[in-house]
C-alpha cells in the first residue's frame, strides 16, 4: 500500500501541508471536534458531564501584575543642579 500522496489523488506533499496549514489557520479541525464529534456524542447520550473539567492550558497567561498608571505630578518640583 502506498503512503503518498500523489498515488491517492489528492495531489503532491507540497499541495497537502499547504491545505493543512489553512485549515489550522481556519479553525477547522476545532471546529469539527466541537460541532461534530461532540455534538454527536451528546446527542447519543454517550457524554458524562459530571466528569468534565475545564482546560485553559491553550488560554495565553498574564505575565504579571498589571503596573499602575504612571500619574503626573501637580506638585512644584526642585531644579536640577546645573553646578
Amino acid at each position: 500500500m502506498s503512503t503518498r500522496p500523489l498515488e491517492w489523488g489528492f495531489g503532491s506533499g507540497q499541495t497537502c501541508w499547504r491545505r493543512l496549514e489553512r485549515w489550522q489557520q481556519a479553525d477547522v479541525f476545532d471546529q469539527f471536534h466541537h460541532r461534530i464529534v461532540l455534538g454527536e456524542l451528546n446527542a447519543a447520550g454517550e457524554l458524562d458531564w459530571s466528569r468534565a473539567c475545564a482546560d485553559g492550558s491553550h488560554i495565553r497567561a498574564k505575565k504579571g501584575v498589571p503596573t499602575p498608571v504612571r500619574r503626573r505630578s501637580t506638585g512644584a518640583r526642585r531644579a536640577a543642579d546645573t553646578t
